[in-house]
């Protein structure tokens, strides 16, 4: 007899987890993620997969600050000790930089982030109701 976690399809974590980097849809890959910059569309267009379950909330910000930091501080430290650049410079430039790589990331880590989230059946992203099951 098998039990409902058995029953359920696995879903390739490290699949979702790419096709949301990229902004797609978690479960079919062709569908765009994002309605906008960062606002989640309510379903694929695709494949109609509902996505407005997701609760990425702050997350995808705290990764983002997180790494950015990691480059940064090391950076930061190379180009002081190797260049000498003014202190407005070094501020102007490693700042352009920090925006650059945080506007870029943020996106791409939201929509990993609900691909983890769909990966997972987390927050309602489990079946639908009144689905019939494989048994």
């Amino acid at each position: 007899m098998m039990d409902d976690s058995e029953m359920v399809d696995d879903r390739d974590t490290k699949t979702a987890l790419w096709r949301g980097w990229q902004r797609h849809c978690p479960c079919c890959g062709e569908g765009a993620m994002m309605e906008g910059y960062l606002k989640v569309a309510d379903t694929c267009s695709e494949c109609g997969t509902e996505l407005y379950h997701h609760r990425a909330d702050d997350g995808p910000a705290w990764a983002t600050i997180l790494i950015t930091g990691h480059i940064l501080a090391p950076l930061m430290l190379l180009v002081f000790e190797v260049f000498r650049p003014e202190a407005w410079v070094m501020a102007l430039g490693l700042s352009v930089f920090f925006v650059a790589l945080s506007l870029y990331l943020l996106p791409r880590l939201k929509g990993a982030f609900v691909g983890l989230q769909w990966a997972k059946r987390m927050h309602g992203f489990g079946d639908a109701p009144g689905m019939a099951r494989a048994r």
